[in-house]
């Protein structure tokens, strides 16, 4: 995998999930506003999780909330764009899933540029009583298959 100097590849990515920009994401200044790629990266991990475990991951007894997020940023972003999202695995504890991320964005036909990585930890909580849990089987076995070791 890429270091923190080092932007990724997107060949360095099991999963990657479209995700186009849309007319509101774009702010003031004409580009798309830093808040919006942690919404890219949730849409991607959350649609990739429902799809890849065949499961409406709302309605299990643990859910994945998220406990720290990062991002930085590469290059700008504006609607309107067909972006990839890139999803792996970094860690896949006991309770918890490290992702790493990266969104990338084709600067010409067929070349992909990334124009962020980020890192998503979800911590597994009893949907009622919020108290950490086990990662629930269908998660863990999808999350397995992005493990990056």
């Amino acid at each position: 995998m890429s270091t923190a100097q080092t932007p990724p590849s997107i060949s360095e990515f099991p999963v990657l999930w479209p995700v186009p920009t849309r007319w509101d994401d774009n702010d003031h200044y004409g580009h798309v506003n830093n808040v919006t790629y942690y919404s890219y990266f949730d849409t991607a991990v959350n649609a990739w999780l429902m799809s890849s475990t065949g499961t409406d991951i709302r309605n299990l007894p643990a859910i994945g909330v998220v406990a720290e997020t990062s991002c930085r940023y590469l290059s700008e972003l504006s609607f309107p764009e067909q972006l990839q999202v890139g999803i792996s695995v970094e860690k896949l504890g006991t309770k918890s899933i490290i992702y790493a991320l990266a969104i990338f964005h084709e600067v010409e036909s067929g070349h992909w540029e990334p124009a962020a990585t980020g890192r998503f930890v979800h911590v597994y909580v009893d949907a009622d009583t919020r108290k950490p849990v086990e990662i629930p089987a269908a998660i863990r076995s999808a999350a397995g298959t992005l493990t990056e070791n």
